[in-house]
């Protein structure tokens, strides 16, 4: 959980390289890291629980169950769950997800 939630792969792969899809799970009182992907666009696809996110620098917003968020390619993010229950989403890449896109850009240090 070194990101601040837990993340299932459901879809990627070489083969589909247009897209991957991943569950994530933010638990009660966490912000998840900092952090920004190299030239892969994201979205959020909120499930259940409630977030506040942050994108590039712009006011936090708060997210509810059915919100969709874009996240241009390189742009900074976080998500902070202040709800009493798990926040879940889909987190949608495109191009599909890369490992090496991520970038830590946290100012905390990692716990």
């Amino acid at each position: 959980m070194v990101e601040g939630c837990f993340i299932l792969e459901s879809w990627n792969s070489p083969d589909d390289p247009a897209v991957s899809i991943a569950r994530a799970r933010v638990e009660p009182g966490v912000t998840t890291r900092l952090h920004r992907l190299a030239g892969i666009v994201e979205r959020y696809l909120i499930l259940t629980g409630q977030g506040v996110l942050e994108v590039g620098g712009r006011p936090p917003r708060e997210v509810g169950v059915g919100d969709v968020v874009y996240i241009p390619a390189g742009c900074s993010q976080r998500i902070r769950n202040p709800g009493e229950w798990d926040l879940v989403f889909l987190a949608i890449c495109s191009p599909r997800f890369e490992q090496s896109a991520y970038r830590d850009i946290d100012p905390a240090p990692l716990a």
